[in-house]
């Protein structure tokens, strides 16, 4: 309830509407990017504090959590900009690829472009699919990552991606998340197969019923894994939270649907710089409980104060 209630219901966001500046980056294999930076209403200073959002499975710079650290970016005076992963601005990508949960040379790429044009602190806070990938960049990146970040955050990533993976697939989340993800996803990939005909199997995509079918036929094969479980395995960024060099909160819900409890990340798992909160209550990416905490508003203003903090 809390999952459904924060996305569906709970609003974030300030009364005027949130006015986004979009750029469009070619990328090395020249594709693009779309790259949206908030607008302020009121001039901010250049070396003010940048916030960059990596959004979740199909998100965007208009999903609530986005909404939600805007807020909290606008009030204190920062700047804030949302990478769109490939295809997920509305436009649809030209390369035979799309994105996936370990993108990090994608995260590492979008870094560095935003670092050669900000002069201020840089943090980055990565939600749900985006923290993992931007948890995997780091823990890939080692002590290379503090060049492009002063601190990072994710927000229920799924960092074992295999754990995750089944969770979604069962029951309930079964019924309702996953089927909504695919309703997406799929019409996605099929534009994908009108750009490069024999990309992947279309008949295997269509009949997915689950996130792991779906990974297994087309997000596996396009971006040079061998399979669903060569992908969950290789892209999690667990395994390597022992790496990370910068200071990085890892925040989860216990209660998350997708990411079930016994998976999260103990603390001889991580490195020093590592900071793992896991309340009680939370969801994925709700946080409206009395808890933890109180509304969505106090969960971004909870997560930029502990980045700008410790």
């Amino acid at each position: 309830m809390q999952t459904i209630y924060a996305a569906k219901v709970a609003h974030g966001h300030r009364d005027a509407p949130i006015n986004w500046q979009r750029e469009r980056w070619v990328t090395p294999d020249a594709d693009f990017v779309d790259v949206d930076w908030r607008e302020a209403v009121t001039p901010l200073a250049e070396e003010a504090p940048l916030l960059v959002l990596f959004h979740g499975l199909e998100g965007s710079s208009s999903s609530h959590y986005a909404t939600a650290f805007e807020a909290q970016t606008h009030g204190r005076g920062w700047h804030m900009v949302v990478p769109h992963f490939r295809g997920c601005s509305g436009a649809t990508n030209t390369a035979p690829r799309a994105y996936h949960s370990g993108d990090h040379e994608e995260i590492d790429w979008m870094l560095t472009r935003i670092r050669a044009k900000h002069k201020g602190l840089v943090f980055a806070v990565g939600i749900s699919l985006g923290g993992n990938a931007l948890m995997r960049w780091a823990g890939e990146m080692g002590g290379a990552a503090g060049c492009l970040v002063d601190a990072i955050a994710s927000v229920c990533a799924p960092v074992d991606l295999t754990a995750s993976g089944h969770a979604i697939d069962t029951g309930f989340n079964k019924a309702v998340y996953a089927r909504m993800f695919l309703a997406s996803m799929k019409p996605r990939a099929m534009d994908k197969l009108q750009q490069f005909p024999g990309l992947f199997d279309a008949q295997a995509v269509m009949a997915a019923s689950t996130l792991y079918a779906f990974d297994d036929a087309f997000t596996a094969p396009l971006h040079g894994f061998q399979n669903v479980e060569d992908y969950w395995r290789r892209a999690s960024a667990k395994p390597v939270l022992s790496n990370v060099q910068v200071p990085a909160l890892v925040l989860n819900a216990r209660n998350d649907p997708f990411v079930p409890a016994s998976c999260l990340p103990a603390h001889g798992q991580v490195s020093g710089h590592v900071t793992l909160w896991q309340p009680e209550q939370g969801g994925h990416v709700g946080f409206t409980s009395a808890r933890f905490p109180g509304d969505l508003q106090e969960m971004p203003s909870a997560v930029m104060d502990w980045m700008t903090h410790g």
